[in-house]
């Protein structure tokens, strides 16, 4: 069984700075993609930022040059440090993460973690 867990998430100023962080644990071969994504109430989730098994990122237009996505390969780790936070950053976000399992036929599947609220206050 394969998991995925994100902590970092809660109240921040407007202007502030919040660390996501999203580890996967269980019988895992590989991690291809790993990124974030965003969802407010009654919207659809939104792409926020993606990095590659090979370190190549991509950004939403609304956050590039204020987020930095990163990954610790030996940690299953990936990371969103959130800068220049604005009230319109205020979501639930979520990691996402396309693996292989160990012992498997090299199937990709795509996992999502459980989310976790940013607030911003202005």
């Amino acid at each position: 069984q394969v998991q995925l867990v994100e902590s970092g998430g809660g109240l921040v100023q407007a202007g502030g700075s919040l660390r996501l962080s999203c580890a996967a644990s269980g019988s895992i071969r590989s991690i291809n993609l790993m990124g974030w994504y965003r969802q407010g109430p009654g919207q659809n989730r939104e792409l926020v930022a993606t990095i590659s098994s090979g370190g190549t990122t991509n950004y939403a237009s609304s956050v590039k040059g204020r987020f930095t996505i990163s990954r610790d390969n030996a940690k299953n780790t990936v990371y969103l440090q959130m800068n220049s936070l604005k009230a319109e950053d205020a979501d639930v976000y979520y990691c996402y993460m396309t693996l292989t399992k160990a012992g498997g036929l090299g199937v990709e599947y795509g996992y999502w973690g459980q989310g976790t609220q940013v607030t911003v206050s202005s």
